[in-house]
């Protein structure tokens, strides 16, 4: 799994508690620093423990957002609030 942190719309308001800055010590601005993207790849097993984490509540729950680039007006009116971004994490 490749998380980009600068692809995620909660940048900036969500750092804070997002699991990817709080558990495993990644945070964007020193990526940016340091002269590297802001993504970070997690294999399965990793995510699996952070899962895991999450769902006992010790950790937040990995929550990616997407933005999307564009929406067709039909589909959006049919379709339920919030589809459209993808959020990675428990499930």
């Amino acid at each position: 799994m490749l998380i980009d942190c600068d692809a995620c719309v909660m940048k900036g308001p969500g750092c804070q508690d997002c699991v990817v800055t709080v558990v495993l010590g990644f945070a964007t601005e020193r990526a940016g620093a340091a002269g590297r993207s802001g993504s970070l790849r997690i294999d399965d097993d990793e995510k699996a423990a952070l899962d895991a984490l999450a769902e006992s509540g010790l950790v937040p729950p990995l929550r990616l957002v997407h933005a999307v680039s564009s929406v067709d007006p039909d589909t959006a009116a049919e379709s339920p609030a919030g589809e459209g971004e993808t959020a990675v994490g428990s499930g």
